[in-house]
């Protein structure tokens, strides 16, 4: 995942990146480290989470909001 696709899935999501760390318990510098540090990458589990975020964002508006006119 590459730092622009982090950024896109968390703007999808509507939440900001220390939104993203209170959820998952991240260090509140570590998407800075991402973005910033050379050879820091974003690990396997991120894209793979935020996947399963959107997915159920995705399920959310499928199954319980109201159907839209």
């Amino acid at each position: 995942m590459t730092i622009d696709e982090f950024d896109g899935a968390l703007a999808e999501l509507g939440w900001k990146v220390s939104d993203f760390c209170r959820a998952t318990g991240l260090h509140r510098n570590t998407p800075s480290r991402w973005r910033n540090e050379e050879g820091v990458e974003i690990p396997e589990w991120v894209p793979k989470h935020l996947a399963l975020l959107l997915e159920i964002k995705r399920l959310h508006a499928q199954y319980l909001e109201p159907p839209k006119e």
